[in-house]
Parts: C-alpha cells; sequence; structure tokens
C-alpha cells in the first residue's frame, strides 16, 4: 500500500501516542518488526484533507533520543537514518499539556534533528482541569513550529492536526533550542566533514551513540571514538551539559507561554485512589478480587456465544456430510479441517473478553499500579521491577513479553525473567484449561456470587504467577553476575477507558488469534487427519474383513459396529501406533494413547490440543452424529468403560500444561533474544521435568 507522506509518532510514554495513531488510522493498521531488529513496529495509514495519504509510523515511547533500550534506540535510528526506509517526511511529537516540562525535553532533542516537525498538545481538557493555561499561538511562534491542541480519547482536533500534517512545510522551519555546535565543536565539525553530516546535532548523537548505532560500520565507529579521543571528548558531561542548557530554554518559553493555578485536582484524585489501589495489604486483595471477577466474567459472558459458534460448526458439519459426496476428499475438509478449526473458533468470545479486561486495565492507569506493587516481591525473589510488566504480559502471550524483557538493562534480571516468562498462563492455554475445566467442574454458584469453574481458572492463573516467582527465586541462585538492577517507572493519572480502544484491541486479539493458531490448526489438523485415517500394511483390510464374520453383525446394532470399526481402524493407524509408542511414558500420568497424540501435536501451538482432540474424535466417532468436542471428551470412554476424562485426569493434564513449554514460537524468540541454543534448550528441559512431575503427583493425589 503506497503512501504520499511518512509521519513518524514521537512522544514520552503516556502521552497519548498509542491512542492518537489508533484515532489517526483506526482499523487499517498493521504490527511488524522495524527492519533488522525484534521490535514491535506499528503502521498504519491515514487520509489527509487533500485526497493524499499518509502512513503512520508509531515509533517506541523515550523520554529522551538517549536510549536506555533497544526499544528506545529505534527512535533515533528512524530519524536520523537517511538509508531507513521509514524515514519520515514529517514528524508529529506528542506533548502531554497537562506535563508539558517533562515532555518538551525530547521534542528539543527532535526538533533539532532538523525534520519538519508538527507538535500535537494533547490531553488539552485535563490541563485545563488542572488549571493550566497555555497560549498556544505564543508557543508556535516561540518554536517556529505548527502548535495543534487536541484530545485524543475525545476526538477533539483530530481535523485541525489532518490539516496541520497535510500542510506541513518541507523543510525544517523551528527555531534552534540550544546552540548545539557549542557543545563540542571541534568534534563535531570534524565528523561532520569526515562522515558527511550536514546537521551539528545529528554529528553530536553519533558522538555518543556510535558504539549502539546499528547503521553505522565498525570501521566508521572506531573512527568516531579516535575523535573522541582526540578531542578530549565526556559524553556524560556533554549529556548533562545539554540537558541543562535545553531545561533553560524549556524554563524560559513555559515562563512566556503557560500560566497555571495552585490547583492539581487529577492529581491529587489519582493520589487519594493510589492510598487505597498500592496499599501494601488492600492492593494485593483489590487485584486478587479484580483477576477473581475477570476469570468468572470470561465463563458466565461467553457461555452463550460460545454454544452458538459450536452449534453453528456442528451445523456445517452435518451439512457438508449430507451435501457432500463420500469419500476421502470429503472426511479431509469435514472431519480434518473443519473440526480442528472449530474446536479453536469456539474460543474467540473468551479471548476478546480476556483482551478486552486486559485493554481497560491499561486504559484506566490500573496494570502501572500492578506493575508497582510487585516490584516489592520481585526484588524478593531476585528480579528487577520491570520483571513484572513481561510476567503480567505473560497473561495474554509469552512471545511479545519476552521481546519486552530489552527494557532490562541488568543482564541476569533479563536472563531470569526469560526463562521464567513461559510459566505464566497465556492465552493459548485458555482454551485447554476452559475445556478441562468444563469437563470435569460442576457448573455451580459458591457464595451465591462465585461459580466454580471460575473459581478453578483463576487458580490456575495464580498457580502460574507463584510457579514462576518461586523458578525466579532458585535461579536466583543458579545465575551469577555483579550487576545491581533499578526500577523507575511513571505512573499515569487515572482515566477512563476508552471504549473504542478496548474494541480494537478485543478485534485485533480475536482476529490474530484465528490467523495465527488458525494456520496452524489447519496445518496440523490435515497432518492428523491422514495419520488417523491411514495405517501401515494391510491392518485396516483386516480389520474391515474382520467385522464382516456374522457373529459381529448379529449381536452389534450397524451405528455400534460402525463406532467399533471406526475406534480399531484409529488404533491401528499411523497416528494410534505413534499414540501407542509414547503411552508407556505417559500411562503414569493418567493419559492415554489418544491424548498422547494431542501432546505431540501441541508442541506447535498449545491451543491445537482443543483442535487434535475434536479431529481424534471426529475420525473415532459416527459421522452420522456430529457432536461438539466437549460433548465427544465428556462421552469418552476406556476399554474398561470409565470415561477417560476424569477429574484427576483433567487437573493432570492441566499441570502438564501449565509448565510445559508447548510453544514453537516462544522457543523461536527466546533463541532469537538469547543469540544462544542452550538457553531455549535448558528452558525445555526444565519445563518438561516440572510438566512431568506436577502432572504425576497431581494425578495420584486425585485417583
Amino acid at each position: 500500500m503506497n503512501a504520499d507522506i511518512k509521519v513518524a509518532l514521537v512522544g514520552n510514554p503516556n502521552t497519548g501516542k498509542s491512542t492518537l495513531f489508533n484515532v489517526l488510522t483506526g482499523l487499517n493498521q498493521k504490527i511488524g518488526n522495524f527492519p533488522g531488529v525484534t521490535v514491535d513496529k506499528k503502521t498504519g495509514f491515514c487520509d489527509l484533507p487533500d485526497g493524499r495519504r499518509a502512513q503512520i509510523i508509531d515509533l517506541p515511547g523515550t523520554y529522551s533520543l538517549y536510549p536506555k533500550s533497544r526499544d528506545e534506540s529505534i527512535v533515533f535510528s528512524v530519524l536520523a537514518d537517511k538509508s531507513n526506509p521509514l524515514r519520515p517526511d514529517l514528524v508529529v511529537v506528542i506533548l502531554d499539556a497537562s506535563n508539558l516540562k517533562r515532555n518538551l525535553l525530547l521534542y528539543t532533542q527532535v526538533a533539532d534533528l532538523k525534520l519538519p516537525v508538527v507538535v500535537a498538545l494533547n490531553m488539552m481538557d485535563l490541563a485545563k482541569k488542572g488549571g493550566i493555561t497555555i497560549d498556544v499561538n505564543a508557543f508556535a511562534q516561540k518554536l517556529g513550529v505548527p502548535v495543534v491542541p487536541i484530545s485524543a480519547r475525545k476526538n477533539e482536533g483530530i481535523d485541525q492536526l489532518k490539516s496541520a500534517i497535510n500542510y506541513a512545510n518541507k523543510i525544517a522551519l523551528q527555531e534552534d533550542t540550544i546552540d548545539v555546535e557549542a557543545m563540542a565543536p571541534q568534534l563535531i565539525a570534524k565528523i561532520s566533514e569526515e562522515m558527511q553530516v550536514d546537521n551539528p546535532y545529528y554529528a553530536l548523537q553519533l558522538a555518543h551513540q556510535h558504539e549502539t548505532i546499528n547503521f553505522l560500520t565498525s570501521a566508521e565507529s572506531d573512527r568516531i571514538e579516535e575523535l573522541e579521543q582526540e578531542f578530549n571528548f565526556h559524553s556524560q558531561k556533554a549529556q548533562a551539559s545539554e540537558t541543562i542548557a535545553r531545561y533553560n530554554f524549556i524554563n524560559d518559553l513555559l515562563y512566556d507561554t503557560v500560566k497555571r493555578q495552585e490547583t492539581a485536582q487529577d492529581e491529587s484524585v489519582s493520589n487519594k485512589i493510589d492510598k487505597v489501589l498500592t496499599h501494601k495489604t488492600f492492593g494485593f486483595i483489590i487485584f486478587f478480587a479484580i483477576l477473581l471477577f475477570i476469570f468468572q466474567s470470561i465463563f458466565a459472558w461467553s457461555a452463550y456465544p460460545m454454544e452458538l459458534i459450536g452449534d453453528l460448526f456442528v451445523w456445517v458439519q452435518s451439512s457438508l456430510h449430507t451435501i457432500l459426496p463420500a469419500g476421502p476428499l470429503t472426511n479431509l475438509l469435514v472431519d480434518g479441517v473443519i473440526a480442528g478449526l472449530s474446536g479453536v473458533m469456539v474460543f474467540i468470545p473468551q479471548i476478546a473478553i480476556l483482551f478486552g479486561f486486559i485493554s481497560i486495565l491499561e486504559d484506566t492507569g490500573y496494570m502501572s499500579r500492578v506493575t508497582f506493587m510487585m516490584d516489592r516481591i520481585m526484588r524478593k525473589v531476585g528480579l528487577n521491577g520491570k520483571s513484572v510488566v513481561p510476567l503480567i504480559g505473560g497473561f495474554a502471550c509469552a512471545v511479545p513479553s519476552i521481546m519486552s524483557t530489552r527494557n532490562i538493562e541488568n543482564w541476569k534480571d533479563r536472563m531470569i525473567t526469560i526463562m521464567v516468562t513461559p510459566l505464566v498462563t497465556c492465552s493459548a492455554r485458555l482454551p485447554v484449561y476452559t475445556l478441562l475445566i468444563a469437563l470435569v467442574v460442576p457448573n455451580k454458584n459458591v457464595w451465591w456470587v462465585f461459580n466454580l469453574p471460575g473459581l478453578a481458572l483463576t487458580g490456575m492463573y495464580l498457580f502460574s504467577l507463584i510457579s514462576a516467582v518461586t523458578v525466579a527465586f532458585v535461579m536466583k541462585y543458579l545465575l551469577k553476575a555483579r550487576e545491581r538492577g533499578y526500577f523507575i517507572m511513571e505512573l499515569p493519572v487515572y482515566r477512563m477507558p476508552r471504549w473504542k480502544n478496548v474494541g480494537y484491541s478485543m478485534y485485533d486479539r480475536a482476529k490474530a488469534f484465528v490467523l495465527q493458531a488458525g494456520k496452524v490448526i489447519i496445518a496440523v489438523s490435515v497432518i492428523l487427519w491422514v495419520l488417523a485415517s491411514y495405517g501401515p500394511g494391510d491392518r485396516f483390510e483386516r480389520i474391515e474383513q474382520k467385522y464382516k464374520q456374522p457373529q459381529y453383525a448379529q449381536h452389534l446394532k450397524p451405528d455400534d459396529l460402525h463406532r467399533v470399526v471406526a475406534s480399531e481402524k484409529l488404533e491401528n493407524s499411523y497416528a494410534g501406533v505413534l499414540g501407542h509408542v509414547i503411552e508407556p511414558v505417559i500411562k503414569p500420568l493418567g493419559f492415554d494413547w489418544k491424548i498422547g497424540i494431542a501432546l505431540i501435536t501441541s508442541f506447535a501451538a498449545r491451543e491445537v490440543f482443543v483442535g487434535t482432540m475434536a479431529t481424534i474424535y471426529s475420525v473415532d466417532g459416527d459421522a452420522e452424529k456430529m457432536e461438539s468436542v466437549q460433548q465427544k471428551m465428556h462421552t469418552a470412554k476406556n476399554p474398561d468403560g470409565n470415561p477417560v476424562f476424569t477429574v484427576a485426569v483433567a487437573f493432570s493434564l492441566m499441570m502438564f500444561y501449565a509448565f510445559a513449554m508447548q510453544c514453537a514460537s516462544t522457543v523461536a524468540v527466546v533463541y532469537r533474544e538469547t543469540k544462544n541454543w542452550r538457553w531455549p534448550a535448558s528452558q525445555f528441559a526444565y519445563m518438561t521435568v516440572l510438566a512431568y512431575l506436577a502432572s504425576l503427583i497431581t494425578y495420584h493425589l486425585l485417583k
């Protein structure tokens, strides 16, 4: 999709940058990786008033162009590197109008790179409530750039911002904020000459960041190092001098353009709420109550839509069996692909509800408080406070959570966080848990408020957090490092959630879940159907001949005979043979060979377990009697006539999935982040051992 102009959004964390991105792009956005690095890149498209199309690039939030993490280093790389395909034609700097002094530092740095700039003064409504009056015209005049007051949450000023983008100059017109060349005149001149740089601040940034900038060659970096030594350049001292000079400019600017009454209503309200929500005792009780409410809601609110989706798939399967001619292709489509997909599609309502709640917690500012509260516990188990972000994010998915550990500067803290994050219950385990809980936990209310399945699911999520923290505590003594970690975080003021944003999040995550899981499940379902529908040698022919004998036809009804033949064929298929090979290993856990097949296939992705069960029981079942996967598993019997899925087996399976590293994507991302196969290999090994032991103990305790 071509764009006429590239626009980068730049701002501090918590300035509403992502909200503005969503407002400008709507659903016309995609997530990928920045070229050459595994940092999330959000891009989207926006129509401008003159009919042109703008590509909007949402750069990671940062307080300064001097990065403290790999995410933050992306900002300078995109803005400064002329060969970067994402280098923008225009930068929109988002400033929190209620906190200008802190936000303007980043603006002055970006402005000095001499790219065309437009300033979006966001949260004007909050500034007004806080008694802050900004003379926007004087502000714009002193900066020399267009300044547009907006409120992204309320969709106010967005058309004016689009017009400002539309009519922005193609050359930078902003006023100089400081005398950059005075910082290191000889060094800047020499770097500019040798590196053919035409911007003094760009040259100064190369001096500061040459060791970490990926677009410089090693020879160029070495040459800059030589020049630094030649001119006695001290990076930290130069940064300190620059920051002081910038704040002198900022103080003068604010003195002339901003008036503040001595009230800070929102801040004081937030502080009062924090006294309760972040209380050292009540804070954790409230957090537990919120988690309990979320998981109760996942079961209660999703029941009806899940039933509708399940019935729809049963109807589709029945209809296709009736309409299409009998044969292997029909069986592959209906009992393989559609049966496998039905097992996962039915969980879309639960995934959407989970992500809706996560989005609300983030939007209101409560998730930041959870991170702050959990910091106290993290320190006791030897983790950095910043480890909380990946662990909490692990409730959604371990892959982006492991990628987010780049913000942890301390090597030991980062490695421990990477090693324990997959233990946190992610959304891929949700279909497995809800299916097994629905099979064995009665849908009864406790104390008129809580239902037992919701309590069981809450227990599994809390158990995963406790497991992660416990393993981290052990690893604290296994990994050795001298560095000390630190945790700095800004707590945003409490705000009402943006319901449109919550809707986007639910749609986006449900779509990603369907597309990502769907691809894997279709592939696995096709392979599995083939393995389950064909067997080695002439086994299937011998079974057909065996059940054609008169004694079977006399004693069994046609439906029962068909089911017995299908069951014996499945057991003698390639999938059955594979299941029987691993059955002796998993028998002590309470698992039969069919569950063994599901354990193998779900190493691709955890949620494939449900699709595998659906496919296996479709192949095993009666084609004329279509049922949902839950009903099939509920009626499944062992050869001795007892149910397959007892309480002991179901909870043993849940314990196995709670610990097992059953996600190829997680293995891949751990390797990509650590650049050494020994880390994902040792992670896979310890998690598999834990899974086996936990499952074994659970089964024998409940049996």
